[in-house]
């Protein structure tokens, strides 16, 4: 475990931003950023940490090696390190699945062995991947100091649970940023948006989430199956999406700037629109780092076809090692390809577009949370054959209909929709991009207020140790 969550906005936070703002030198300010991220993870891996240095180690020299000879590229270093990232990887994630699955094919009891999983490696595994790749590909200079290498890998806002930064998108910010009030007063605000998203919302809908796929599958009835499939739908959105903002902030609060990695993606009326605005980090990096080396539109249909479906298998199977996570991924996949190559599906009115996308996404997180394949298809199952409505299943779902529960489930309703951008839209249709008004100014205030008081009432609510995991933790 990393530090907990109140430990973490009531000491380490406020200790790292002060010290980090007193400080003048930004050489100095990035130590304390390395220091601090180490102390961070160290806190509850104390062993991995050492992993993740080597990870660093391992990319920095690759990456010198990719760049010693301009002229002629090194491919050794670059297998080098694409080999030993994913070596690593599959090592520490994925041997139990493979044993385990090798132990069903063959009826063999090879023991399976108890690898902790270290926490955030498979963003910092890519970030460093993609980083090596670049240098290679000519897309960012390769970088002589290693403490911006240690920097851009173990910075800790985004270091455990994404999104995927890029170096090349902040490769200038490491050695030229600004602190400003600004960007603290935004990054503030932000991060407790992602907070609330996370404790408020996320929490009481996951709550209600792990009641009811804690039951026999089965028995349940219809409704009882519906109720825990959009707890989880917007249990997993505001889980992520509020991990991201509350990254996003933090980097504002020393000066960084990350790229969005959500923007409505339930919203979309198609699967296609859906991946362009969910989880943007890591669908941009299959693309560019998979898709398109494979090929991508460019070999004929069969072909982009083919692209696409080990495109999303990989992009399931890096979500965790249970062939349940790889079967979504295949399963969206799917979707993909109708979409692409029967006409008809382009040519849906946007509301039916909307229902189509939307049921395809809650399908899907079923197979996600489930345990075992077996258990999520009787899941889903229930949910269009589950008509016996017997009295416990009713019962375990009433039980769960709280009226903080209903109150959340309808903010997170209302969240889903672009409030921010039509709130800009309203703007600058009303004031333009001159200077704001007096009562554009009261607007931003009263948010901070509320943000301010946000901020107590999740403290409160963590103080309590009350149910608080973070899904992307385990990826």
């Amino acid at each position: 475990m990393v530090f907990s969550s109140i430990v973490f906005l009531s000491v380490f936070l406020p200790a790292v931003f002060l010290l980090y703002t007193v400080i003048p030198s930004l050489k100095v300010r990035n130590a304390l950023l390395i220091a601090a991220s180490l102390v961070f993870y160290a806190y509850g891996e104390p062993v991995y940490v050492l992993l993740m240095l080597f990870s660093s180690l391992l990319n920095y020299f690759c990456a010198l090696w990719v760049a010693k000879n301009p002229q002629k590229k090194s491919k050794a270093a670059l297998v080098t390190a694409v080999a030993v990232n994913l070596g690593i990887l599959a090592v520490f994630k994925y041997t139990g699945m493979f044993v385990t699955t090798f132990n069903s094919l063959t009826g063999l009891a090879v023991p399976v062995p108890a690898i902790a999983l270290p926490i955030g490696i498979s963003f910092f595994t890519f970030q460093a991947l993609s980083y090596v790749i670049d240098v290679y590909r000519g897309a960012v200079d390769v970088q002589k100091n290693y403490f911006h290498i240690l920097l851009y890998i173990t910075f800790f806002p985004q270091l455990i649970a994404g999104p995927i930064v890029k170096y090349r998108d902040i490769s200038r910010q490491i050695s030229e940023r600004e602190q400003s009030v600004d960007k603290i007063a935004r990054g503030f605000r932000r991060f407790i948006c992602g907070l609330a998203k996370k404790v408020l919302i996320a929490n009481a809908m996951g709550q209600v989430a792990d009641v009811l796929f804690s039951q026999d599958a089965s028995t349940m009835a219809l409704p009882t199956a519906w109720l825990g499939a959009i707890a989880y739908l917007f249990q997993i959105y505001y889980d992520f999406s509020g991990y991201s903002d509350m990254a996003i902030g933090l980097g504002l609060l020393f000066g960084f700037e990350f790229k969005e990695n959500f923007r409505y993606p339930y919203g979309s009326n198609s699967v296609q629109i859906f991946w362009r605005r969910w989880h943007i980090s890591l669908s941009t990096w299959f693309k560019e780092y998979l898709y398109i080396p494979l090929g991508g539109n460019r070999k004929g249909k069969l072909r982009t076809a083919l692209n696409r479906i080990i495109v999303f298998f990989f992009t399931g199977l890096w979500h965790g090692a249970n062939w349940t996570f790889v079967l979504w991924g295949l399963w969206h996949g799917l979707f993909l390809l109708i979409e692409e190559y029967v006409p008809f599906m382009r040519k849906l009115p946007r509301a039916a577009g909307h229902i189509y996308t939307m049921l395809v996404v809650t399908l899907g997180f079923v197979l996600f949370r489930a345990d075992t394949i077996g258990y999520g298809l009787e899941y889903i199952g229930r949910m269009f054959t589950g008509f016996d409505m017997n009295a416990s299943s009713l019962s375990t779902a009433l039980t769960q209909l709280t009226p903080w529960f209903i109150v959340m489930l309808i903010a997170a309703i209302i969240g889903c929709a672009p409030i921010r951008p039509l709130a800009d839209k309203i703007r600058s249709v009303l004031y333009g991009e001159g200077e704001l008004t007096a009562a554009w100014k009261a607007v931003q205030i009263a948010l901070y207020v509320l943000a301010a008081a946000g901020l107590v009432w999740c403290m409160l609510r963590l103080s309590t140790g009350a149910y608080n995991p973070f899904i992307y933790f385990r990826f």
